[in-house]
């Protein structure tokens, strides 16, 4: 939210004030992680005795949960009501945070960060890193700001109403800012399909079902990287508003509505340093089971089908020698106006018990499609009422709409009866047969409601996301174990990754769309989220064959693969011959590739590092990668430059060194861009210089023992030893050394 009018006045309506002067510096216990700072920050200088009176002051206090980790806590009226963050699994117990304090010098050290505080005027907050200033929070950095009834027209802000900009009610605000250097790049702040670099950009942390093509966004996070070495996590579940240098140009600026503002500065020196400080805190994806990984195919949205139908895509996919892993079952396995009921449509599935067990019998495993919403004509409806499992409004009548579900209530996670209630549905689904779930939905949480827990209405509304995949995952987890649950969910906010897979939203057709998608998606991935997947072909309309087969080869060549569209089905056959033997290449390379794939995903739930990583990830000293959004990584070792256009020109950047492309052994220098052009059935992938890639000896299925067959193709480019490991799916971890200098191109 911006506040300022220029550098030298403020909007309209707005009073801002800000801290003047570290004004005295304590040494104390904060309560919650021990050792801590507690700064008077009067919002102006004191010279005199009687400058004291009438004086508004900032609190900030400065404590650290884990080691390379500083919280920093402003607060106006510290008695003022506080709405909570984050659930934080990783932070210590009371009293056993990682700081060490010094009240003399105004420092806190934290592992390699350290936070200094100068003393007096003016105020002067700075980050440092080993030693090295990477950030800090200076003049007019730190504030207490008001909005008179002028400015909060201006805002979209009229009595206790929310405008549709998402913007709170609330008329009170704190913000931070923090010094943005020259030549530094912001990323992250979740699955944003605008630029990859948030320099420049207004972003409100607000959940909304806006699509792929809009500033809107399924899976909001408070968290940025910076290319300098650190990340910010602002602890509010609730609205967030940043300005990405896009008000005050030298700064980020993050604001919140009420008293309390509360963020958490991690320590580099890398990026992946930063992803896994930050996951340490937050929570890290699990590992998914290995045939999360194969092709998924869906029924798509609007189309008509049956079992007839769903037999005959699935055996036109094993005629065809396609991989298939599982089959999707979208919104209309139930009746229509019933979502949800959780119960097949007898009209369609009069057997699901019986097409259960074939689909079983054919080596696949069963997706369904759920939301958390109850349409008033399902026959849950009313149990659900009757019990208080759905959220309320302030009269004590249930909360109801017509968008999306005619009269649908909305379940109430809050309340542990609800959540057991709806795990108790899903579990008849797991025992039938059914494998795993597409949670959809949850971004439209309305916010004048009343929660079971009591639970600020404008916190729920980034948060509903995280406890209806929670219900979901942990009742997986139940009933399936640890290492067999899977999500395709849709909306997120930190801590989401604890609870993969998640996928894009709502693409359309389009090459363009394709961009932003895998924009969508490296954007995620700067934000701790170690899995993603996206609809191959686009969602909304029909692709055309060559954005299709073009998307295939990026679809099969991403952490996770689904095949789903709107009204129309994505079976390749039904764009063209070419289409289906590009699905078969791509689908049986990533079976191949799956002793690697999997292993890079054991590797992130211990780190914290995605399976797709944006160049800046690998490569955080090369200038060249800042800006780079066409191109990922997958893993580490191969680099892929999905092809965006339907002749096959391509245009991508290769980092220094010795670079082999997988599919057709080519090995060219790097250190500069390419230009190539590819047919339908290739694009660019290469392995990076002194690669060694696990190679599967099976290319038709996912979940295979991968130590049977096992090779390791090694390429060119490096030198010495390098260890290998590789995990098959029954956990199974074996240890392979390579020389690497015995390897020539």
């Amino acid at each position: 939210m911006k506040f300022t009018d220029g550098f030298w006045q403020l909007r309209p309506g707005v009073t801002a004030l800000y801290a003047a002067e570290a004004y005295d510096i304590r040494q104390t216990d904060d309560g919650v992680d021990g050792v801590a700072l507690e700064i008077t920050a009067p919002t102006q200088v004191i010279a005199r005795r009687g400058d004291v009176l009438n004086r508004t002051t900032l609190t900030t206090t400065i404590s650290s949960p884990i080691e390379g980790v500083i919280r920093v806590r402003i607060a106006h009226h510290i008695g003022g009501r506080w709405h909570g963050g984050f659930a934080l699994p990783g932070a210590g117990e009371r009293g056993t945070g990682a700081g060490v304090a010094d009240a003399g010098a105004g420092t806190l050290t934290s592992g390699a960060l350290t936070a200094r505080i100068a003393p007096g005027a003016p105020w002067a907050l700075s980050f440092e890193v080993d030693g090295v200033r990477v950030t800090g929070s200076g003049h007019k950095a730190q504030a207490f700001v008001r909005l008179g009834a002028e400015a909060a027209v201006e805002h979209g802000i009229v009595g206790n109403a929310r405008a549709e900009t998402g913007v709170p009610p609330e008329r009170v605000f704190v913000h931070e800012q923090l010094d943005l250097g020259v030549g530094e790049t912001v990323y992250g702040l979740g699955e944003r399909f605008g630029p990859l670099v948030k320099n420049g950009q207004t972003i409100d942390v607000w959940n909304a079902d806006g699509g792929t093509s809009s500033e809107q966004a399924y899976k909001n996070v408070p968290f940025y990287l910076s290319s300098r070495g650190y990340g910010v996590l602002v602890n509010d579940p609730g609205h967030v508003s940043f300005e990405v240098g896009s008000e005050a140009v030298e700064r980020v600026q993050f604001s919140v509505p009420g008293e309390v503002l509360e963020y958490f500065v991690f320590a580099g020196p890398t990026p992946k340093d930063v992803l896994t400080r930050y996951t340490s805190l937050t929570g890290r994806a699990p590992v998914v089971p290995a045939w999360s990984y194969g092709p998924w195919l869906s029924t798509s949205f609007t189309t008509d089908y049956d079992e007839q139908t769903v037999t005959s895509f699935i055996e036109g996919m094993a005629e065809r020698d396609i991989p298939l892993s599982v089959f999707h079952f979208d919104c209309f396995w139930m009746r229509e106006f019933n979502w949800c009921d959780f119960e097949w449509d007898p009209r369609v599935f009069p057997d699901p018990d019986g097409m259960l067990r074939r689909l079983h019998d054919r080596g696949l495993k069963v997706s369904v499609w759920i939301n958390p919403y109850i349409a008033q004509r399902s026959p849950l409806f009313a149990e659900a009422a009757a019990a208080d499992y759905l959220v309320q409004r302030g009269d004590g009548s249930v909360w109801q709409w017509d968008l999306w579900q005619a009269g649908m209530g909305l379940v109430d996670f809050t309340n542990p009866a609800a959540v057991r209630w709806y795990q108790d549905k899903l579990r008849v689904l797991l025992a039938q047969g059914v494998d795993c779930f597409k949670t959809d939905f949850g971004e439209r949480i309305p916010t004048d409601v009343v929660w079971h827990d009591g639970s600020d209405p404008a916190r729920m509304h980034n948060l509903y996301a995280q406890l209806y995949n929670r219900a979901v995952h942990d009742v997986l987890v139940a009933e399936r174990g640890e290492g067999d649950a899977v999500l395709f969910a849709r909306s997120a906010t930190a801590g989401g990754q604890t609870m993969p897979v998640h996928w894009g939203g709502d693409n359309t057709s389009t090459f363009p769309s394709m961009a932003e998608s895998l924009r969508g998606g490296l954007s995620l991935a700067m934000s701790g989220f170690a899995h993603w997947s996206h609809d191959i072909g686009g969602f909304e309309g029909t692709p055309d064959p060559a954005v299709f087969k073009r998307w295939v080869a990026f679809g099969l060549l991403s952490s996770h693969s689904r095949f789903h569209g709107s009204d129309s089905y994505r079976v390749p056959w039904a764009f063209d011959d070419e289409a289906v033997d590009i699905t078969r290449r791509f689908a049986q390379l990533k079976m191949r590739l799956m002793p690697y794939l999997f292993q890079v995903g054991i590797d992130a739930a211990r780190t914290g590092a995605p399976i797709m990583r944006p160049m800046q990830l690998e490569f955080p000293d090369d200038p060249a990668v800042a800006y780079l959004d066409r191109q990922y990584l997958l893993g580490s070792e191969l680099l892929v430059a999905p092809v965006f256009s339907e002749t096959g020109e391509v245009e991508f950047y290769l980092p220094p060194g010795e670079w082999t492309s997988l599919l057709t052994g080519e090995t060219v220098t790097g250190g500069g861009w390419r230009r190539e052009v590819h047919g339908f059935d290739s694009l660019p992938l290469y392995a990076r210089p002194g690669a060694v890639i696990p190679w599967g000896a099976r290319d038709d299925r996912p979940d295979y023992d991968y130590h049977d067959g096992l090779a390791l193709r090694v390429f060119p480019g490096g030198s010495g030893m390098r260890d290998v490991t590789v995990t098959a799916p029954d956990g199974a971890s074996r240890d392979y050394s390579v020389d690497l200098s015995d390897v020539t191109g």
